[in-house]
């Protein structure tokens, strides 16, 4: 088949994809995907039965196991739906989210997977509150976990809303069960909150590791299926891909080359200029420091018996990841050859659908007609409805343990809470985590899943990551210091988005008609990270509060692993 008859029939196959067909091995292969991981749930709810248990999964993890949930943890719809979608659009610089990902993982390696697993117990505040007054400590952390884990909720939420009208075969013509597009990616956000409720509330840690240890093979599976067939369509010719990506996408040779989406060169306005290369910086620091602060993540580091484990685990997931990331590259240059940019931003303005269009283009392709492109659709649309209901389940698991264990147990009980009230209080806290993220969700929908987590890597990287580095390397550091730089990261992160094009004041906004943006880069990471180690700086030298017994004693715990839970 001609590249054009494979266009051609992507387009007819919009065109009549309410297809019963369709819509009948979506929503069976869904279905079957949920009580499966249901059924996982319910088992690892029998083996529940202490606070370890449902906060770090009794510890009884391998590092291989490990690796893979932390890969299945970490490989959300972002990086499944929205950088396929920003290659398939901006061609070479949508690639850059990819590379910022994966190098990420060096830095949470060298710095923080094995000194984390060695100095704490369920959550990030455990290693920062070791030797600092634990209350307002615990409490600034508790606070960064939730808007962290909110954040990148957003991302996973949209992700769901915008794959549900492509799966359904809802146009704007047409209806699915009396509700039109919007409607239904509206149903389909809530009914995702309430699965990621029930596996946090039910399965605690053990299930959603297990759910995220099948959403990585299936997704690894899915990713390499699609990554053979493309390259099969160009009979295994790169040039020839890279070649036809670049003339459907309507901008030739500027596809393949950086500038495209970021750092672009406004002729006569240098003030743009430098404004659009310092949001290109500004997004490449958030990726790369944002792994090593990320609540969701750090808490897989709690699931293994030992550091070795640790490691072993992060080792994994590096090699799980990049080879995900290679797969990247052609799932969105071939949307970009064989779907198209247009028939992408025609069905979602974000291109966050780009990767389920391209399986549908595939089946027509190899399988025939309208039933292979409505099979390789529904079999794809389920890996990411596993993708996205894995990784909420993560983050819901990480903000509810860090309102349950850091703010409940130490702050309000001063530590004079059991172990039955502290897990009752976690599953109280994942439902209303939970709905605050569908209200959200529902207003964020304009936006590509993959910028949204960037937003969440650069909240991280200001509010955890500088408190997390002071409190391991610098003895100095005292309780000020962490509560300047865990709020003052924080505040400053979420206050320059706030006043940033990604609110209001652009068509892309999440208040597209309003207007009160002053900041005009899109990603705050150049401003609020530096601002998170200064405020920490700042707090630490204005306090006379020190305990260098308290460090020495850290120090050789996180080194080596002695007294560790």
């Amino acid at each position: 088949m001609t590249l054009d008859g494979v266009v051609d029939g992507v387009r007819n196959l919009a065109a009549e994809a309410g297809n019963s067909t369709a819509r009948t091995l979506t929503i069976t292969l869904f279905l079957v995907f949920v009580a499966v991981t249901l059924g996982i749930t319910l088992w690892a709810s029998r083996q529940t039965k202490t606070a370890t248990d449902f906060y770090a999964g009794g510890r009884s993890f391998s590092g291989f196991q490990n690796g893979m949930a932390i890969g299945g943890d970490y490989m959300s719809a972002a990086s499944f739906l929205g950088i396929a979608g920003m290659i398939a659009l901006y061609g070479y610089d949508g690639f850059l989210y990819s590379i910022g990902f994966l190098v990420a993982w060096l830095v949470a390696l060298l710095l923080v997977a094995e000194l984390l697993r060695n100095s704490g117990r369920y959550t990030m505040a455990d290693v920062l509150a070791f030797r600092m007054r634990q209350r307002p400590v615990r409490t600034a952390a508790a606070v960064s976990t939730i808007t962290v884990s909110i954040f990148y909720l957003l991302a996973q939420m949209v992700g769901a809303g915008a794959l549900v009208a492509l799966l359904l075969g809802i146009r704007p013509d047409t209806t699915f069960l009396g509700m039109d597009a919007d409607t239904a990616k509206v149903a389909t956000i809530i009914l995702v909150g309430a699965l990621m409720i029930i596996y946090v509330t039910v399965g605690g840690m053990k299930g959603t590791t297990y759910v995220q240890i099948v959403k990585a093979f299936l997704l690894m599976g899915g990713a390499l299926i699609m990554t053979v067939l493309v390259l099969a369509h160009y009979k295994f010719n790169l040039s020839a891909l890279l070649g036809d990506a670049a003339a459907t996408s309507g901008k030739g040779n500027a596809f393949l080359e950086p500038g495209l989406r970021y750092g672009v060169e406004v002729a006569g306005n240098a003030t743009q200029t430098f404004y659009n290369k310092m949001d290109l910086l500004s997004l490449g620091i958030a990726l790369v420091l944002g792994t090593a602060g990320l609540p969701h993540i750090l808490i897989r580091f709690y699931t293994v018996p030992t550091a070795k484990a640790a490691r072993k685990s992060v080792l994994w997931a590096i090699g799980i990841i990049g080879t995900f990331y290679l797969f990247t590259l052609a799932l969105g240059f071939g949307a970009a050859a064989l779907v198209g940019g247009e028939a992408i931003t025609t069905q979602d303005a974000a291109g966050n659908t780009a990767a389920p269009q391209l399986a549908q283009a595939l089946g027509v392709d190899f399988f025939g007609g309208e039933l292979g492109g409505a099979a390789m659709l529904a079999v794809i649309a389920a890996v990411a409805f596993a993708t996205i209901l894995a990784v909420v389940a993560g983050l819901t698991l990480a903000s509810s343990s860090s309102l349950a264990h850091d703010f409940y147990a130490n702050v309000l009980k001063r530590g004079e809470a059991s172990e039955r009230q502290e897990v009752r209080v976690a599953r109280i806290s994942a439902f209303v985590i939970g709905a605050v993220s569908i209200v959200l969700s529902i207003f964020a929908q304009n936006l590509n899943v993959a910028f949204l987590v960037a937003l969440a890597f650069a909240v991280a990287a200001s509010g955890n990551l500088p408190a997390i580095l002071y409190s391991l390397f610098w003895k100095r550091f005292n309780t000020s210091g962490a509560v300047w730089s865990i709020y003052g990261g924080l505040l400053a992160a979420v206050v320059l988005v706030f006043f940033s094009p990604v609110v209001s004041g652009a068509p892309s906004s999440m208040f597209p008609d309003a207007d009160w943006q002053w900041f005009p880069l899109s990603n705050p990471g150049i401003i609020s990270i530096p601002l998170g180690f200064l405020a920490g700086w700042i707090g630490t030298v204005i306090s006379k509060e020190r305990d260098e017994d308290k460090y020495a004693e850290l120090e050789v715990r996180s080194l080596t692993g002695h007294g560790a839970h």
